[in-house]
This record gives C-alpha cells, structure tokens and sequence, in this order.
C-alpha cells in the first residue's frame, strides 16, 4: 500500500518512490476533452465535514482496517533478500459487503446536507482508490462499494471519474512516472486538488520509497487495473461525452507509456520479473477491454479516428500481448486505408515542371500581404503517416537517404540543373548548408532540398556532362549554363564547399567513373574560388590543406590537339590559373603544387605584358582565337587588369558634345562616341568575376553623370546580365540606391537606369520573379512624377514600364505592396490592371482562395480615384467573379458631357485668347498661372471644338507650350475628357448634320492625327488607349483602326525596325545608331530634355498599347479590323518582349470566338524558328482543313512534354545522354538523337525556360486547333484510357520518338467515340517505356490544367463516362491504387488511368478553378453502389488538403461527399446489394480526419478543432442517413452528445 499525495490543506503525504523519471513523448494523447474539473468551495470544505470520521470509520470497517494494524503498517519495513518476516495480522474480521449499504443508507440518514456528504464521500472514495489498490481484497470491496453507491444514485460517473482521473494523475506526476513535456496537456491538465488522505489511517511507506523500480511498477499497475474496473463498470451505462473523453484520454496515455517503469533489473528487492509481467499484463488487458468499449461500432462512445491518430501505433517495445497487437494491427491497417484518400495516385511523381507558376499558399493566412503570395507548389511533396502532404522543411527531416522520396527529390533537382529555373525558384527550395547557417535561423517556407542532396546532384551534373564531353560533343554552353548556377549554389551557401569536394573526389574514384579526362572541372573550380564562402574554407577550415590538395588532383595535362580553341586554351591554361591562386591564398600548400604548372604561368604574364606595350593589337571586333583564349585566361588571373582593358574598348573613341535638341534645354551635354559593343562569343568565356567587376565599373562610368555613356557600354552591361543570370543579377533600383543614395539624382541616370530596365532587362527581372517588386518600385518613382509640372518624359518612361510589369504578371497580385490605400497608378495603369486581372483570372485562374476574397478590396484601391466603366462587350469576356464585381458600377459620362456643357463657355473663352493666332508665349504662364484647375481640364476639349476641324486656325505653339506645362496626370485627364466631347460630338454633328458617317470619322481621325503626329501637342499611346477604353461608343474603335492604318505611324514603326535591326539585340555587334531625341520621343516629351535616348522611341511605347488593342476589337467582333492591324504589326510585335505569352493569353481568353483567320494572323507574331511547334500542327495550321488530328498528333504533344518538361522517373547516377538535352524533331516528325545545346536564357525570354517554352507550346498548338474542347479531350482521354502494354516489336508508327522498342505501349481506338478525334485512325502504337506511359498521364494532366474552364467541363463529362462504363466490383478497389503498380504488372485499368489523369489534373489547378470540380461528381450521380461511392472519395479526396484555408469551397466539397453517402446510405435508400456500415470504416475515419484538418488548417495536430458550421453541415447529412451510419458518424454532428461539440472542441469560424 501507499499513500496518497498531500493537498494544499493536508498534512505531508508521502509518493511511490521509483528510479525510472524519463518518460516518451506520445504522439498524441487525444483533444476530446478540454476542460478543466474545479472542485467548488464545497468540496473543499469537505475535508473538515462532521461526517468525514464516520465516513472514514465506516470504510475501515469494511476494508478490515483498525488502529493496530495501522501502528503495525507504520513500522513494517520491506522486506529483503537477507530476512523474512512472518507477521500474523489479528484483526477482526468485516462484516459481509452485502450489509454495507444498510449501513450507508443509515449514515446519511444522520446528515441532511446530501450535497455535502455527497462531496464527502466522493473525496473518501478517491482517496481509498489510490490507497488500496495494491491490496487485493480491500479494491474488490472499493469496486463493490463504488458499484452499489451507483446503484442508489449516491455516485454520479460524471462527476465522480474526472475527480478520480485528476487525482491519480497527480498521483503519476509525484512520481514521476509522466513527464510533464508529455502531450497530455489537454486533460491531465485538469486542476483539481488530491484528495486529503491525513485523516485517513493507512500503511507508512517511508521506507519503501527507499525500494527500486519494481514495486512502484506493481503499485502503478494495481491502481490502473483498478480504475479499468471502475471505467468498464462506468461504461455499462450511459455518460456524458467529456466523461467518455477522459476514460479513453487516460486509458490511452496508459498505453503509449506502459514501458516507462519497466527499466530495472531483473529482480529488485525481491520481486520477481514475471510478477511485475503479471501485473502489467492484468492491467494493458483490462486497458485494451476499456478501449474496445469506447469505439466498439455499436456504441461508438468515440470515434475509432481518435485511435488512428493517437500515436498508439507508434509506440516502441509494445509488450507481447496478443491483444495489444491486434488492436495496434488494427489502428495500422485503418490508418493506411484512410490515409489513402488523402493522396493523390501517382504521389511520388508530382515533381516541379518549373512552366507551371501557380501559387499554393500552404500556410493558414489570416492577413494577405505581398510575403504570402511567393509561396507556391512546393517542388515534391511527401504526405505525411496520416496522408496529409508535408511540405518545406518538414520534408528534409522526413525523407531518409537512399529512399524512394531521396531519389524522387534528386530527379527533381537534377531537372533543375539542367532546365536552369529562375533564382527565385532555386531560393525558395535550398536551404543554406548547416556549416553557413545561424543557430538563431528559423525554419524556411517551401525549403524542401537538404544541402546534401543538392551536392549528390551538382556532382551528378558534373559527372554527365563529362561523358558528353568525353563523347566529342561539343557541350561548352552547358558548361557554361552550369558555372553560373553552380556559382550561385555555392555563394548562396546551398552547399558547403570541404564537403561538396570530398564527395565529388570519392564519386570520381569510382570505378564506373574514370571520365575526368579534362580540366573542365578544375575551370568549375575556378570560377568559384573568390566567392567569399569559399575563400573561408580555403583560409580557416581545419581541412584546408587536405582540399586543396583534392582540388589540384583534378588537374589534367591539355589533350585536346586543337590548341588554337579559345575553349581549348582555357581549359589548357586554367591548371596554371588555380595554381597560381593557391600560391597567393596560403603557403601551407606550396609544396604540393606543381611547379610546371607555375612555369607555364609565366606565358599568361609574358602575353599579357607584351598586350599591355601594345605589341598584339587588341581590336576586340577581330581578334584571333588566340588571342581570345589568352584574354578568357587573363580574366582567372588578373581580373582588374582585363576589366580595365575592356572598359577602354569601350570609351576609346573619347566624347563628344550633343547638339541641343531643343532650346528650352539648358546647357549641352557630352556623350561618348559609338564603338561595337563587346560581342556575346567574347564575353562568353570571361571569368565570372571579369563579369562582376565590368558590372560595377560600367556602373560608376554610366552613372558618374560626367559623361552619358554610349550606346555600346550600355549594350555590354546588359549582356552581362544575360549570359550570366544566376551569378550576376541584383535589383537594379535598389542596388544603386545602396551603392549611392544621390546617384539616381544626377543628370539623366534615372531615364538611363528606367530605359534598361523597360527594354533590355524587362524579361529577366520577369525570368528572376522580380517584376512585382520592381512594378513597387516604379510605382514609388511614378507617384512623385504624375504631379509635378513638366515631367513628361520620365513619368511618361516610368508608366510605359509600369504598364508592362503589370501585362507581364502570370498570376494575382497586389495592387500595393502593403495591401492598403487607393493606388498610387495613374489612371491608365488602373484601367490596365483591370484588363490584367481579367485576364489572368480567365487563363490562368486564381491560385489561392484568399486572393478571392481580396478581390473587391483590391478593386476598391484601384478604381477608388477613377469613374471609369467598361463596356457591356468588354464585361461580357470577363471571368464572372470580375464581372459582378464592377457590373453595378454607374456610367458617370453623362455628368461628364453636363459638366463640359456648363464650363464651355468660360474654357472656350479662355482658350481664344490662348490659341488665337499671332503666337504671345507671353499667355502661356498667366493661363496656367490663373486658370482654374477644372477648367484647365478641358484645355484639349476646348481647342478641339475652337479649331473646328481646321487645326491650322489655332495657335498649335501655345497650346503645346501649356500642354508641356502641365503635370502628366492632367495631360492624361485632358485626354480622357477630350476622347469624351470628341466622340459626343460625333453623335451631335451626325444627328444635326447631313454629314456621312465616313466623312466625319475621316475628318476627326485626320486633326487627331496632326494632333499626335505633326503637331506632337499629346503622347500617342495614352489617346489610343483613351479612345480604345471608349468601345461602346460604336465610332471609338473605327478611329483607333484608322489611326493604327495612316502612314505616318506606320512611317515611325518602319523607322523603329530599321534602325533597331535584329529582334535579337544581343546578336548586334555593329556600332549602334542613336536616333535624335525629338524624332524618338517628339516634342511633348522631349521639350526641356537634352539626356539623350538609347533604346526608347515613341514607336517602342506603343508594344503594350497594341495588344489592348486588339483585345477591344475581338470584343466587339471586329475581327476583319483586327487582322488587317496585325498584318500590318506583325513584324514590329516581334520585338514585344511579351509576344509569346500575348498570343497564349489571347487564344485562351477567346478560345471558341476566333476565327481560323484571326488565330493563324495572331500565330504569325510569332518567330516560328524560335518556337517548337510541331511539324503536324504546323502543317494544319497553313491548311484550311478543319478536321481533328489522329491521337498520334496528342500522344506526341504528351510525350514532347514528358521528355522535356516533367523530370523523368528514374534517374541512375550513370546514365548516359539520354534525356540530358532537348530532343529536336526533324521535318518527318519523327525524333532527331543528335545532340542540342542548352539554351541559355537570353534566347528564350518569353516565357524564360525552355521547359516553359514547351508546355505553352502545346497550350497554343491547343488552342489554335479548328476542333471543339470536346473532340480534344476525347483524343486525350483516349489515349490515357488505352494505355495497353504489348508484345515487343510492333509495327512503329510515323512518329517514333526514339524510345527503345523492347517496351511498347498500343494506344486502341475506341468505337465508342464516334466523331472525335481519331475516331477512324488506325490503331496508335508508339514506342515508349512502360514507365513513361505514366508520366503520360502526369503530362496529360498537367497540360489539361493549363488550359480554359471551357475544356475543364468537357474532361469532367469525358471521365464521367469512362468511369460510368468501367465501374466493377472487381476492379475498382485495385484501380484506385498506384497505376505504376499496374504498369509495371501489366493490369493497368481504364478507370484507374482516368482517376490517375483527373489527380494529375487537379494537382496543377489553381485554387479558383477547383471550383468547378463538382460537376465530375455531380456527373456520377445518384451513386448507387459502394464501389462508385469508393470512386467518387478516390477522386475528390485528395482535394481537401488543398483547400483546408478556402473554406467556402472546402464546405462545398464536403457536403458533396456526404450527398453520395446519402445517396447509397439514406434512410430510404434500397441497395440492390445490402452493405454493411462496417465496410465503410476508412470513408468515416477519412471524414473523421478532413474536418479535424481543415479545422487547423494544415495537418491534424493534438489540438486540432472541428468548426462549427462543419460539424453542422455533417449534422444535417448525417440525418439523412441509415442508423447504423449514423452510429459511426455520430460525433461529426452538432449536438451535446457528440464528444467534439460537447467537449467545446470545436472552433469559431473565421
């Protein structure tokens, strides 16, 4: 016996004293029941109750406990392995346990305060529980008294077992048998003070606090089996559900830590090993009998779900029990079943297409802000024992080396390396190297790749690309593509550097691996050795020497006989250059150097000096390989030396002053002359640090604001950048901002740096993910300019920009970087953001639901200072969620045209004595100086009306003058408002008049024209956009058509390519021409401007503006008006940097409304050489043939996307050259081995990568099809349902794809297709490897995703019906496993192929459009059997981890569900096949355990709450359905009974 801890009123208590105070941490102990057990002031009180020795008397003489023995108890000492001692005890003996309840009943009747002799006895019984447990006569008594005290109604389980739970808890926690860092929390928390044992006589177990592990292990054990007893008792009737909650809390807890005292010795003061196995065994017995009763399915006092994730399962050195085992088998399997449901077939295929950009913000987000919307797909994901998808960090402490998941992230990162993904990707996944991070560092969002696995797959790079070299094929732009990223890598301290040496020295040493036979990777080694991180290792690293010694082992003696290759002078020189670098770094590894090697050296120094006396002429336009390889060496020795011989080619032909352009420009200005910029060949082997230093020494010299720099060295600057993206890049704003705060003050830097970045660095701010953060920043620069009198040029500059940063976002943004406030745009900017938006919403959809419900706010901000109203035409193309949200906007024209009317006599007044002829510059300044500012609004309007159609009859001079004046937004509001009166009067003059139609439209379009062009009083693209906004006046657009038509814009744009030559300005190595400052940007912008342009040009402002264009006139159907503009544009849109992603976006925004016409003009903009269309397509494309391709022309997109764009299912580390470079495809169609060069980035900068590249590729190719979505989706449906293995060597079809012939797959023709899509072709057969076939229907899916809403309905249709006709009891259950499985055994299903492609499809969805994925369901209604029921949760199941933060649309996806429960298991419902509810056991756990997840969140945490309009929901589906249903889902209702409702679990909606 023992006694019970003391109270905070009671004397000194003693505790079981045990050796054993560590305890394991449990997963989980369960959150049923939170609440706190407060004993009253009452109870507290009982301690001193009159009636407390009469109670304590009467217990005593029932249990056979007298004074004497409690004297006797007292002195005993235990005994030991040296002594005995028989003690006969003579006590008297008690009364039979059936008289005790008269004897009770005849206690209470002396006290009439029932509630506090209630209180009393309930402390006594607590206390007696605890003290005679161990004993066994005395706890059969307890029970005996405990059960017959119910029975009368004396004992209330409700109240009585949490008092008894929180007491033996503390008893526990005295003794340390839990630790307190156990994740009991929720209920061994429970304040309720022990009970007050001193009145109580009971054993002195002073002494035996002294004995080991074993006795406190028996004590423990006697009381647990106890309090099982009294539980199991309790559960014979009914309780509430918080007392069912702590019952199993406990009993569970008890479980997960059985083994924590059982770490003793064999025998412990004399008791016996299989005393205490005894023991312990009793009580896991009458443990597991307990938990049986709690979630036995024909009570379910809890949900078996609470078992799954209790960590139960998890326990180690579970005892060897059959029970326990079988109970914990049990937990096992459900879990896996349930867990199954939550992820998607195919899970360890999902892996990063680095095209795909949709954002996924996996964190709950309680505020939107511009740091939540970087968060996107992570790269792989790994679910988690419960099925929920890990993500960021939680995936590098879960996936083990050499796994399955290591390999799945490797041939993630491989792909990367060679497809080149931005920094902005690379950032988001690496995490730095343990060696270079702060212990104070936090973890990193979306971080999924561990430094080491980032080394394996750098070293596998290098190791593949050292057998292509090895081959004689030429692959220097890979090497080159790779030192930039592997430079980035390393200074981003991704990898740490001793490390990543030794294991690329041991990689090497393998036998299978003797491929270093150059000095390629000494060159790699190279180019790093000056990062700082490096330079740390090589100085203070302990290992220091040993690595260096490593790095001069890759030398290698030159063995290339073509010794005159720059790329062979390199690499035969660049041992010399590490060498000499070693010497300088440290003198601890002289000796290992080679001394040839320093020898050969000299000839670097010796060439170089005889450069520096000019004995070699270094025309850097004709120099001789030679010479080029010495140069590229030089820049690895003596950096600062080549960077000052290349600035010299650049500032050699000295300076000269500019003409003043205008004579409102004060003072001249000096440029320096023109050279050839450094060619992309030359600057190709520079070092990178040769790269860095040009970088910042060209910006000293470009933005000294001695001289303006010619074209040349702005040119190169921004080469540098291009050839070397990774390595090279900073925010040109900011970075100079840091650099010197006052630089972009000085004379002409700020139009410098916006004209670089407007048309020259544009894409790759895009390629890098910055032109959001740059849109910010411009929009900062702009919001100062809009308003300040005269900045036409800059402001005019920073909103063309803005304007394309805003055309460029492929997804949803914030107008504002902190999210609050109006916007900080011009009133052209937020009419373009809200095309933008329409745009991205329609084609790309809405990634994150959040972004929905900021939505209306963020059109708030944008239209907050603007009365702007679209058209009905323009609304009628907007996705809905726009459209509603500006369809009640009120039409303000009307006031406008009143306003105008009201303020035309006093502006008309004004504007004779301005712009009346002779010229009085005089005026200029006393108008703008008096005018009222809402008169100065109607200056254009006034001089368009006064000069009635003769501009001649005006003074043009003066009204410039003012025009330049006035600040940029009140020219644009001129605008705006001119457009208005121009167009009304047009309305009056051709209802007043007898003038035609044409004659009013040509003489307005002819002032307008001299009005921007002879003239140049306003900014072309600013009145086209004004008129273009205007389309629902039906004259608007036939102004802008004709405008677009007149030969002298067409003059300007001719003059723009001429002088522009190649799209390619990167290929350009002539002397750039500079164009004159007033013909580029005519007299409105360029009137008291004498910084001259570079790349800008009043032609170029127009690429944003044309678009627009043409979006307005494909609205209003004026489809002849917009192909006669773009046969015109075509040629000059090929100098859009967007030219790519417009065409994609316009075929998906009017995908059905084109014509074949229309779409092969809008094709044309395209430079087809540059783009990988098909041959198929291409020949369709120019044929007026309106039919379907075979489903040859479909598996060959798939198949382009497969080798190019999804990363390839098995990666050995000694493979060859298969899939290592882009497959090219020859005139026939059919696949071309040879090898092709990676491309580096300057050569696909729309969209960025060539992965990218592809995949929109085969989204236009789509889209420009002459078919319906449904004949498409039925070709692709087709082939991923077919997908049937055959027997080796089939008859090849046309279009091989150089795949191996051993493993073939025959895609059938279906006959039950008729009219689709090679419907009458013969049967397909293409080569490809069983394993391909699967990520076929990975591609399928991802590329489907891309697509319009308009094929998402026909998919849902298309796999309805494959489902439909394939659903058999037989099959369905292993069809919905892993359909590589069935691949490899040759059992691939149709439905588990469909269900796999409708995975893969939602998995690439944005969030907006997972809106739509209940038609499939609703398609497959009524469900009428379980196996469809399987379907219908196999399908939508893995949705809801995605939506755990939509709430509406994780609320819709429920009650879907539930609704084809009902429809199989409603109360009405007659199966033709009677099914049982316990064989849907994973269905309820799967319920069970979504609306715990989406209640956090994120994955199911101990503390995780259902919320209440969940709980709701269920409750009124639950209704519905058959009792036996409704048994098991009992507690995912509403009501009190239910232990998450009752227990308070549940938490408030947000």
């Amino acid at each position: 016996m023992y006694k019970t801890p003391a109270t905070s009123g009671g004397s000194n208590g003693g505790g079981i004293a045990v050796t054993t105070t560590t305890s394991v941490q449990s997963p989980h102990t369960s959150d049923i029941g939170d609440r706190s057990h407060h004993r009253s002031a009452a109870s507290r009180a009982s301690q001193f109750h009159p009636a407390r020795p009469a109670i304590i008397d009467l217990f005593n003489l029932y249990l056979g406990i007298n004074g004497r023995n409690k004297s006797d108890d007292s002195i005993r000492e235990p005994p030991n392995k040296t002594q005995k001692r028989i003690t006969a005890l003579n006590i008297d003996i008690p009364p039979r346990d059936a008289q005790f309840l008269p004897d009770f009943e005849q206690l209470q009747s002396q006290f009439p305060d029932h509630e506090q002799l209630y209180t009393v006895v309930e402390s006594v019984l607590v206390s007696l529980v605890i003290q005679c447990s161990n004993h066994g006569p005395r706890s059969k008594f307890i029970l005996f008294a405990i059960r017959s005290l119910y029975s009368i109604g004396y004992i209330y389980w409700d109240s009585f077992l949490p008092y008894l739970l929180s007491s033996v808890t503390s008893v526990e926690t005295s003794v340390n048998i839990f630790s307190t860092t156990s994740p009991q929390s929720d209920v061994s928390a429970t304040s309720a003070a022990g009970p007050n044992l001193s009145n109580i006589p009971s054993p002195n177990l002073e002494s035996s606090m002294v004995s080991a592990n074993a006795q406190s292990c028996m004590a423990i054990s006697s009381l647990r089996k106890l309090l099982c007893e009294i539980f199991i008792s309790a559960l014979e009737s009914n309780q509430k559900p918080s007392t069912y909650a702590d019952i199993f809390n406990k009993t569970l807890s008890w479980l997960i830590n059985w083994d924590l005292c059982q770490n003793g010795s064999d025998e412990v003061d004399g008791v016996k090993p299989y005393k205490r196995d005894k023991a312990l065994f009793e009580w896991l017995r009458k443990c597991l009998r307990v938990v049986r009763m709690l979630v036995e399915d024909n009570k379910c006092r809890v949900p078996f779900y609470e078992l799954l994730r209790s960590g139960l399962h998890f326990s180690e050195n579970l005892p060897d029990d059959v029970a326990l085992f079988t109970l914990v088998f049990e937990v096992h399997r459900r879990r896996d079943m349930m867990a199954v449901h939550m992820q998607m077939l195919d899970q360890h295929l999902h892996c990063p297409t680095f095209g795909n950009q949709r954002l996924l913000n996996q964190a709950a987000v309680n505020t939107l802000s511009e740091s939540n919307t970087t968060l996107r797909h992570s790269p792989i994901t790994y679910p988690s024992v419960l099925g929920e998808p890990l993500h960021g960090e939680d995936i590098l402490l879960t996936i083990q080396r050499g796994s399955l998941d290591w390999g799945r992230a490797n041939r993630c990162i491989r792909h990367a390396i060679r497809n080149t993904p931005s920094p902005d990707w690379w950032r988001r996944v690496l995490v730095v190297a343990p060696c270079h991070r702060p212990n104070s560092q936090g973890s990193t969002p979306g971080a999924v790749f561990s430094s080491d696995m980032i080394c394996e797959a750098t070293i596998d790079r290098i190791l593949e690309l050292l057998k292509i070299t090895n081959s004689g094929v030429n692959c220097w732009q890979d090497w080159l593509i790779f030192s930039d990223l592997f430079f980035f890598l390393m200074k981003s301290g991704c990898m740490d550097f001793v490390y990543f040496v030794d294991k690329l020295v041991l990689r090497l040493a393998e036998k299978d691996h003797q491929v270093l036979r150059t000095n390629h990777v000494t060159w790699l080694f190279a180019q790093i050795i000056r990062v700082e991180l490096v330079m740390s290792a090589l100085n203070t690293d302990s290992r220091k020497v040993e690595t260096l010694r490593k790095l001069l082992s890759f030398h290698k003696e030159a063995s290339s006989p073509d010794s005159d290759n720059p790329r062979s002078m390199l690499l035969d020189f660049v041992c010399s250059c590490q060498t000499l670098r070693i010497w300088s770094l440290t003198s601890s590894a002289r000796e290992y150097l080679n001394m040839e090697q320093l020898r050969k050296a000299k000839k670097i120094d010796e060439w170089w000096r005889q450069v520096s006396k000019g004995k070699y002429m270094m025309d850097y336009m004709n120099l001789d390989d030679n010479s080029i390889g010495m140069f590229w060496v030089v820049s690895y020795t003596m950096a600062q030396p080549a960077c000052e011989m290349v600035m010299t080619w650049l500032t050699c032909d000295g300076y000269t002053e500019l003409p003043e352009p205008n004579p409102q420009a004060n003072g001249t200005i000096t440029v320096r002359r023109e050279v050839n910029p450094v060619s992309l060949s030359l600057m190709s082997g520079f070092s990178i640090h040769l790269c860095m230093k040009l970088a910042f020494q060209m910006e000293d010299n470009m933005f000294s604001g001695v001289h303006a720099p010619n074209i040349a060295m702005v040119e190169t600057y921004t080469r540098l950048f291009l050839i070397q993206p990774h390595s090279l890049f900073h925010p040109l704003l900011s970075h100079l901002h840091q650099k010197n705060p006052e630089i972009l003050n000085k004379p002409g830097a700020i139009i410098l740096v916006l004209e670089i970045l407007n048309y020259r660095l544009f894409s790759l701010y895009r390629y890098q993910g910055k032109n959001k953060s740059l849109m910010y920043d411009v929009t900062k620069i702009l919001s100062t300019l809009k308003g300040k009198r005269g900045e036409h040029r800059v402001c005019r500059l920073a909103e063309n920009l803005c304007m394309n940063l805003i055309m460029s976002l492929r997804e949803f943004f914030f107008v504002k970087k902190d999210g609050k406030g109006p916007t900080e745009f011009t009133e052209t900017l937020n009419r373009v953001t809200v095309m933008t938006l329409a745009i991205i919403i329609k084609t790309r959809g809405i990634s994150d639901a959040g972004h929905l419900l900021y939505l209306q706010t963020m059109l708030e901000q944008i239209l907050a200072n603007s009365t702007h109203t679209w058209s009905h035409k323009t609304m009628f193309y907007f996705p809905s969620v726009l459209r509603d949200a500006l369809i009640g906007r009120t039409d303000k024209r009307p006031l406008a045209i009143q306003a105008w009317k009201q303020a035309e006599a006093t502006v008309i007044h004004q504007c004779k004595q301005l712009l009346s002829p002779p010229d009085d510059p005089t005026y200029v300044m006393t108008y703008i100086s008096h005018s009222f500012p809402q008169h100065r609004l109607y200056l254009c309007a006034g001089a368009w009306v006064l000069m009635r159609g003769h501009p001649e009859d005006i003074n043009t001079g003066n009204l410039g003058r003012v025009l330049r004046e006035f600040s940029p937004e009140e020219v644009t509001s001129n605008i705006y408002t001119m457009v208005d009166i121009i167009l009304h009067n047009i309305q009056l003059e051709l209802q007043q008049h007898a003038h035609s139609m044409q004659d009013v439209i040509s003489n307005t379009c002819n002032n307008l024209a001299k009005f921007i062009w002879i003239h140049e009083l306003l900014p072309p693209d600013i009145l086209l956009l004004a008129l273009t906004d205007r389309d629902d006046d039906p004259h608007a657009l036939r102004i802008v058509v004709n405008l677009l038509e007149r030969k002298e814009l067409q003059q300007r744009i001719n003059c723009y390519i001429a002088d522009r030559g190649n799209p390619d300005h990167w290929l350009q190595n002539g002397v750039f021409k500079r164009v004159d400052l007033q013909k580029a940007l005519g007299s409105h912008l360029s009137w008291n401007q004498k910084y001259p342009t570079y790349f800008d040009d009043i032609a170029a402002r127009l690429f944003p503006v044309i678009p627009l264009i043409l979006y307005r006139l494909i609205e209003n159907d004026a489809t002849e008006a917009a192909d006669r503009i773009l046969q015109i544009y075509s040629s000059f849109l090929h100098y859009y940097p967007l030219n790519f992603t417009f065409v994609r976006d316009i075929l998906a925004y009017f995908y059905g409304h084109l014509p074949a016409k229309l779409i092969f003009r809008i094709l044309n903009i395209l430079d087809i050489k540059k783009v990988p269309f098909s041959q198929l397509f291409q020949e369709r494309i120019n044929s007026s043939e309106a039919t379907c391709p075979p489903l040859e022309y479909f598996a060959s997109l798939l198949l382009k996307i497969v080798n190019n764009v999804i990363p390839p299912l098995h990666i050995s580390k000694d493979e060859g050259q298969n899939r290592n470079y882009n497959p090219t495809t020859n005139q026939s169609g059919s696949a071309n081995n040879a090898f092709e060069p990676q491309k580096a980035f300057y050569q696909i900068q729309d969209p960025g990568t060539y992965t990218q590249l592809v995949l929109e590729t085969a989204v236009i190719e789509i889209l420009s099809l002459p078919v319906t979505a449904t004949q498409i989706i039925s070709a692709f449906v087709q082939i991923i349902v077919k997908i049937v293995k055959v027997q080796p060597n089939p008859i090849q079809s046309n279009n091989g794809f150089g795949m191996s012939p051993s493993s073939l797959y025959s895609f059938s023709d279906s006959n039950d297709a008729s009219g689709d899509c090679g419907s009458k072709s013969n049967p397909l057969t293409i080569g490809v490897d069983f394993s391909n076939s699967v990520l076929m229907i990975q591609a399928c899916g991802l590329l489907l995703a891309q697509l319009p809403v308009e094929f998402h309905v026909k998919l849902y249709e298309e796999a309805s019906r494959v489902i439909k006709d394939n659903e058999s009891h037989s099959v369905v259950a292993y069809a919905l496993l892993d359909p590589t499985w069935a691949a490899q055994d040759n059992t691939s299903t149709a439905l588990g192929n469909v269900v796999a492609l409708i995975h893969a499809f939602f998995w690439n969805l944005p969030q907006q459009w997972l809106d739509n994925t209940h038609l499939l369901i609703n398609q497959l209604r009524p469900v009428s059997s379980v196996s469809m029921l399987r379907i219908a949760f196999r399908i939508i199941g893995p949705l809801l981890p995605r939506l755990a933060n939509a709430h509406s649309l994780f609320i819709k996806t429920l009650e879907l569900l539930l609704s084809t429960m009902v429809d199989v298991f409603g109360k009405n419902t007659k199966p033709l096949i009677p099914v049982e509810a316990s064989d849907i056991t994973d269905l309820i756990d799967f319920l069970h355990h979504v609306v715990h997840y989406e209640g956090q969140g994120g994955p199911v945490q101990p503390n995780s709450k259902p919320r209440p309009d969940v709980l709701a929901l269920c409750g009124r589906a639950i209704e519905n359905m058959r009792p036996d249903v409704q048994r098991l889902l009992f507690h995912l209702k509403p009501n009190v009974s239910s232990i998450y409702a009752a227990t308070k679990n549940s938490q408030n909606p947000s």
